[in-house]
Parts: structure tokens; C-alpha cells; sequence
């Protein structure tokens, strides 16, 4: 793919957290990808747990490897980074798939080469008995993944997650501050705490960062409304695997029912053959068109 490409969307991506709000959602394979692009949205970042699903995998780094993940990521760059409609894409790139700063450093850098827009790093171990990383360790990795970025001189901007809600941290609001606050100054560009339960978190997470911007994750109607998110000084909200777990249910009640029921009532009120069969049949020759500028 024409580097310029990459510059392009890069540049596209970095001015969406100007100003304004925009969400990202999630896909997790190529399909999905290119319905999401269809729907207009100006972005979209991969998810490591909908991946894992899809492959019969839990959704741990032990369990996708770090050359797995890039090659998904890879798969969903390329999937929609071809014609004037090109779409940026982040990474979710679960704790760099490594411990060590330097480490952290050498798979950013393998991670930008995918033609990626941003990609995230979070501080959760992976270690129940010790799920986040010492404050000062976890710093120093975002650190180590800010020089790795500003190395390749590309612009990709840098998402620095921390895990407090996830992990069932004592105090997660307060921790999360702190983190976030800290990782801000290590050279985040973005900050995102998963899991964060209401707007008073919310707002105290913008108000602690600003004038970053701040990521939220929505899952749920549980979470205020997107209007109100935008009120509160959100500039960017993601799904997570939430899209992948809408049509996982889906699966999961229809399968159920024919395992247990005898019965197909599970498959009522689904897509029909022809709308998924023709949506594809026009996005392939859409996609001939792009990819042969």
C-alpha cells in the first residue's frame, strides 16, 4: 500500500481528537470492517477480545501471540485503507505484548509498520496475583512506546489505558487518576480507563487529563447517553467487544434453541441471505474500484 496512504489517514485520525467527538468502533474481522466503513464512521480500531472469540481463544496475551495480533491488525488496516473513502485504524495493542520497556518499544515499532493510525497500551499484567504494573514501570513503558513512535516519525498517536476498573483495584477512581495523570506526562496522547461506571468518573477523568483527550468505553445504555458524553468533554468513545458480543448473542440464543428446544424460533427476525449476500456483492466490486487506484 502507497505510504502516502498511511500519512493521510494518520493525519485524518490525529485531527479527530482536535475538537469535537467521534466514535470508533470495533471490528474484528474483515466483514464486519467494511459494513462499519459503509456506515460512514471515521475510524475504527480493531479489538483483541472480539479476535480472540473469533479464534476460539480467550482473550489473553498468552493466549494471541504478539505476531497473530499484528497480522490482524494488518488484515483490518488493509481491509479499509484502499480509495478516497480510506478509513485510520487503532490498534488494540493489549500491554505491547511484552513487559520490558525496550520490548514494549521493539512490537510498537512492529505495530506502526502495519500502517496503523494509533494503537493503545495498557498496564494490566496479565498476573492475577499482581494485575497492574508499579506506576513508575508502567510510566516508563509509555514512555518507551512514545520514543518508539516518535522514532519512525509518523505521527501515530499513542492511546495509554489503564486496567483499574477491569482488575477490581480497592479504589479505581482514584488510582486511575493518578495512572492516567502520569501517563499523560510520559507522552500519551490519548487516555482511556475502561470501565468506567458513571458520568461523575467520567467527568472527573476529563477534568483530571485535559486538555488530552479522553477515551470512553460504551458497552451499554448503563453509561449516559452520547449527547451527554459530548457535555462532559469526551472526545472519542469505543465499543470494545461489544459489537462482537451483540452477534456472539445472537449466535449463542439461536444455537441454544436448536440444541435444546428442537426448535428454530432462535432464527426469527434475523438478516436475510440477500441483504448480507448483496451488501457484499456491491462492497466487492467497490473494493476492485479502490484497489485498483
Amino acid at each position: 500500500m502507497n505510504p502516502d496512504t498511511f500519512s493521510a489517514r494518520r493525519a485524518a485520525f490525529r485531527k479527530l481528537h482536535e475538537s469535537g467527538f467521534f466514535v470508533l468502533p470495533n471490528p474484528w474481522n474483515i466483514g464486519t470492517a467494511r459494513y462499519l466503513r459503509s456506515l460512514g464512521f471515521k475510524a475504527l480500531a480493531t479489538t483483541s477480545s472480539g479476535f480472540a472469540f473469533a479464534n476460539g481463544l480467550p482473550d489473553a496475551e498468552w493466549a494471541v501471540s504478539r505476531d497473530m495480533a499484528l497480522q490482524h491488525i494488518r488484515t483490518i488496516v488493509e481491509a479499509v485503507g484502499a480509495g478516497p473513502n480510506a478509513l485510520p485504524v487503532n490498534a488494540d495493542f493489549e500491554s505491547g505484548y511484552a513487559h520490558a520497556p525496550d520490548d514494549v518499544a521493539h512490537n510498537v515499532r512492529l505495530c506502526v509498520a502495519t500502517g496503523v493510525a494509533g494503537l493503545s497500551i495498557e498496564d494490566a499484567t496479565g498476573d492475577p496475583a499482581k494485575p497492574l504494573y508499579d506506576l513508575p514501570l508502567g510510566a516508563e513503558r509509555i514512555r518507551a512506546a512514545r520514543a518508539a513512535i516518535d522514532a519512525t516519525q509518523t505521527g501515530v498517536l499513542l492511546t495509554a489505558r489503564t486496567e483499574c476498573f477491569l482488575v477490581n483495584h480497592p479504589d479505581p477512581l482514584r488510582e486511575a487518576l493518578r495512572r492516567l495523570i502520569e501517563y499523560a506526562e510520559a507522552g500519551a496522547d490519548v487516555l482511556y480507563a475502561p470501565g468506567l461506571p458513571d458520568r461523575a468518573a467520567i467527568a472527573a477523568v476529563v477534568r483530571a487529563v485535559a486538555p488530552r483527550p479522553v477515551n470512553v468505553l460504551v458497552t451499554s445504555t448503563l453509561l449516559p447517553p452520547l449527547p451527554e458524553l459530548v457535555e462532559l468533554g469526551v472526545r472519542r468513545v469505543s465499543t470494545g467487544s461489544a459489537l462482537a458480543r451483540a452477534a456472539w448473542t445472537g449466535f449463542i440464543n439461536a444455537a441454544r434453541t436448536l440444541a435444546h428446544e428442537n426448535s428454530m424460533a432462535g432464527l426469527d427476525n434475523i438478516a436475510t441471505f440477500r441483504e448480507i449476500n448483496d451488501f457484499f456483492r456491491k462492497d466487492q466490486a467497490q473494493r476492485a474500484i479502490e484497489e485498483g487506484d
